[in-house]
C-alpha cells in the first residue's frame, strides 16, 4: 500500500509547484491507470512514490510488513518496488549477465517468469542488449520488471515505442504474469492500450485528483456506447464518429454494463461534466 500524505513539491528554479497539499492512497492487488494531460505531474508522482524525488512537505510512504518513507531509499523498501521509466538505457551486455548483476537486488526474482514474459514478447533469453532496437529493449526491460515479482510495479508510458502487435502482447503479458499481491500503477496517454487491464482510474489535473474511482464503480454508473442524433437522452458527453455519436451517459436501472471508454471518460472529466 502507498500513502501520499499532503505533499508539496516543486522543481528547483520553478516557482509553480507541481503538487501542493496533495494526498492519495493506493491499495494493494490492483492495476491503477494514472491519466492526465502533459505537465500535470504523472511522472513526478511516480518518481516521488519510487523515492527518486523527495517532497518539500508531507510524506510518501510504502507500507508492507513495515512502513518506509520512500525518499530514504531503504533496502527493505527498494527490494519490493520497481520503476519502468518512459526513457531508459540498458548496458551493452548479454541479458544473462544483466540478470546475474541485477536479480540479486530482488529476493523474489523469478527466472521462470522472465522466460515466460520473453516468450510472450517472442524474444529469447540469449540476447545481446546492446544490439536491440528501442522497442525490443522495452520488451526486455518490462519482462525483467515483471520477473522481479515486487509488490509495487510502476510503469511510465510503457507502450510508447511498441508496435500494434506488441501492445496486445503487453496487455497479455501483464495480465498473465501479475502476482496476486502485486500493485501496478501505469501512467499513460495511450489509454486504449491499457484500458482493458485497469481496475482503478486516477485522473490528475493541475496538481489535484479529478477522479479516483474503480472501473466497476464507473461501469455501475455510466454506459459508453454509440447513439444516433435522436437518441441522446441522458448523455453527459458525446463525440461524432462514423458509427454515430460515441457517448458517455448515465446508466439506467436494468441497463447492461458496457466497457469503459477511457478517452470519452477522460474528456468528460476534464471538461467538468463528471465528478
Amino acid at each position: 500500500m502507498i500513502e501520499v500524505n499532503n505533499i508539496s513539491f516543486s522543481y528547483p528554479g520553478q516557482k509553480e509547484r507541481v503538487f501542493d497539499g496533495f494526498s492519495l492512497r493506493v491499495e494493494e492487488s490492483k492495476i491503477y491507470g494514472l491519466l492526465g494531460k502533459n505537465g500535470t505531474g504523472k511522472s513526478t508522482l511516480l518518481y516521488l512514490i519510487a523515492g527518486l524525488l523527495r517532497p518539500q512537505a508531507g510524506s510518501v510512504c510504502c507500507c508492507n510488513t513495515a512502513t518506509y518513507e520512500t525518499y530514504k531509499r531503504q533496502a527493505e523498501a527498494l527490494e519490493d518496488m520497481f520503476l519502468v521509466p518512459e526513457e531508459f538505457e540498458l548496458p551493452a551486455m548479454t541479458l544473462k549477465r544483466y540478470v546475474e548483476l541485477m536479480a540479486p537486488f530482488y529476493p523474489k526474482f523469478s527466472q521462470e517468469r522472465l522466460e515466460a514474459c520473453l516468450r510472450d514478447f517472442e524474444l529469447t533469453a540469449d540476447l545481446d542488449l546492446g544490439a536491440l532496437s528501442m522497442g525490443q529493449k522495452k520488451k526486455v526491460f518490462m519482462s525483467f520488471a515483471l520477473a522481479t515479482n515486487t509488490r509495487l510495479l510502476l510503469m511510465d508510458e510503457p507502450t510508447n515505442g511498441l508496435d500494434i502487435p506488441s501492445k496486445s502482447q503487453f496487455r497479455k503479458t501483464v495480465a498473465q504474469n501479475m502476482s496476486d499481491d502485486q500493485t501496478i500503477i501505469i501512467s499513460t496517454h495511450q489509454v486504449h492500450d491499457v484500458e482493458a487491464l485497469l481496475d482503478h482510474i486516477l485522473m490528475l489535473n493541475q496538481r489535484e485528483l479529478l477522479l479516483n474511482a474503480s472501473v466497476q464503480e464507473i461501469m455501475d454508473n455510466y454506459v459508453f456506447e454509440y447513439r444516433q442524433p435522436g437518441e441522446m437522452d441522458g448523455v453527459l458527453y458525446a463525440e461524432p464518429t462514423l458509427q454515430g455519436n460515441a457517448v458517455m451517459a448515465r446508466r439506467r436501472d436494468g441497463q447492461a454494463e458496457t466497457q469503459v471508454n477511457l478517452e470519452l471518460l477522460f474528456n468528460a472529466v476534464t471538461k467538468g461534466l463528471v465528478k
